[in-house]
């Protein structure tokens, strides 16, 4: 048995999914043909709460998108220095659009509003347009921190009253919504435009959706193509997440009680300097002195236990749909040990 840890994307569709899937009904999505993606990406709007979708390969593909059908060249995005869009998407903001990123500093990934007003430039022919605003919900590289609704309405308030645009990036917003007991509407009506992934607690092989109005969704269709991210009968895909949505939303709840008692177990420890805080299926820890990250990771794969190093002495654990009680158990026995 193999307990693998690194990611929330490591999961394989269920027997009830892959069945989902071989049953689906195909068409050319280029085309805009495919019933099985149609249906997604109208379920994912309605979910939400917006007028379209549009269903793409990645979340760093619809994150893409959606900044630069927001933006123009030589504009400047605001973002938290945690953001996914900024640390993990190859650059993607600068190469793809021409875009700067002007980086705060937020508690744990979550920026405030009199910071984003105290960072949006002026109107001098000198300064940079600021014209986004992106943040992200539940925030991976802070240990999967959440905004609530109430935290982020007056941001959406002031991106109104500035004219500016607002995204989000929902990676793992129904972790955030499991845990605040919002809805869906609740969140979609605070955006211009949100990218859900289903691949991660969802348990989806791959792909995600870009939501917003129809001619947000519109113009994101043709720079898709651009991008390289026109698929065909990929109905087979969407059908996966089709069944995510109706089955998967409400057993993220197991994921994060599991990622809770790996915390307190790792507080008892004596190899542990410091833990974020775990508000949902994220575990981020760091190893004290007395024990390096490679000799970590050598003695978990030992007990074919998988983990991912996130940055230095630092290591992070999340939860998922294949990671179950008994592989808890395991985890636990290994951790309590010592190394």
């Amino acid at each position: 048995m193999t307990i693998d840890l690194r990611s929330d994307t490591v999961t394989r569709p269920t027997k009830e999914m892959l069945q989902a899937m071989f049953n689906a009904e195909v068409g050319d999505d280029v085309f805009n043909e495919d019933p099985s993606v149609i249906q997604l990406e109208q379920k994912a709007a309605a979910l939400f709460g917006k007028q379209a979708g549009l269903f793409c390969p990645s979340g760093t593909m619809t994150n893409q998108l959606a900044i630069k059908v927001h933006t123009q060249p030589g504009d400047e995005l605001i973002c938290d220095a945690h953001s996914h869009i900024y640390n993990y998407e190859g650059g993607g903001i600068s190469r793809n659009s021409g875009v700067q990123a002007r980086l705060l500093q937020g508690d744990r990934g979550r920026i405030t509003t009199e910071q984003i007003e105290q960072n949006i430039n002026g109107d001098y022919d000198w300064l940079t347009r600021t014209s986004l605003v992106c943040i992200e919900n539940t925030v991976n590289k802070a240990g999967g921190s959440y905004y609530t609704t109430e935290q982020v309405k007056p941001i959406a308030a002031l991106c109104k009253e500035k004219h500016l645009k607002l995204h989000l990036d929902g990676a793992r917003i129904f972790n955030a919504l499991v845990e605040t007991k919002e809805t869906a509407l609740d969140t979609g009506a605070l955006f211009d435009s949100i990218s859900i992934c289903l691949s991660k607690g969802l348990g989806a092989p791959s792909g995600s959706v870009l939501l917003g109005d129809a001619s947000f969704i519109k113009q994101a269709r043709r720079l898709r193509k651009v991008f390289g991210g026109g698929m065909r009968q990929i109905g087979y895909i969407a059908a996966a997440g089709v069944y995510a949505l109706d089955h998967h939303i409400n057993r993220l709840k197991e994921d994060h009680r599991r990622a809770k008692e790996i915390e307190t177990v790792l507080k008892k420890t004596s190899y542990i300097e410091s833990i974020l805080p775990v508000d949902t299926n994220i575990v981020i820890f760091t190893l004290n002195n007395k024990l390096s990250t490679e000799t970590f990771e050598k003695k978990l794969a030992e007990k074919n236990i998988r983990a991912s190093p996130f940055g230095k002495q630092t290591i992070r654990f999340v939860t998922h749909l294949d990671f179950n009680d008994a592989m808890l158990e395991e985890l636990i026995s290994v951790l309590a040990l010592g190394f």
